[in-house]
């Protein structure tokens, strides 16, 4: 979700990159030139405005999850070991269990049982497991 949630910034947004020339004057022919018009129709920039709607909104839902999920990295942190909160770097990285595995050296089944363990803790301590079931919901 985080790489979307990125993706989706850059489309809204675009990149940074872009606003560096806002607000540069123009100098010689450039600024005597005639400037092109857009040659868009008003259907065409609705159609546009609904799709850059429709892509905030979806980014709003993926940025609320990404966050609810990097609030817990702290709790983590502090009732677990170093592993766990390896591990859910790892996996918020978008790391495969085979790779977190070779990473640290141990099995992939045991990834899977620490990464439950973690989660059932986070899930008792936090309302964690009512964030995820209301995102299920409006999946």
């Amino acid at each position: 979700m985080r790489k979307e949630a990125d993706r989706l910034t850059s489309l809204i947004w675009g990149s940074s990159e872009s606003y560096k020339s806002w607000g540069v004057a123009q100098y010689g022919l450039e600024a005597a030139m005639p400037k092109g018009q857009s040659i868009r129709s008003a259907a065409e920039m609705d159609a546009m405005d609904a799709r850059d709607l429709r892509l905030y909104n979806r980014f709003q839902k993926f940025d609320e999850h990404v966050n609810a999920v990097e609030s817990i990295a702290n709790f983590v942190e502090k009732t677990f070991d170093d592993r766990y909160a390896v591990i859910l770097d790892c996996m918020m990285e978008g790391m495969s269990y085979r790779s977190i595995a070779m990473h640290l050296g141990v099995n992939r089944n045991t990834i899977g049982e620490m990464k439950n363990k973690m989660l059932n803790e986070v899930c008792q301590k936090c309302h964690f497991l009512q964030e995820l079931q209301s995102w299920k919901k409006t999946s």
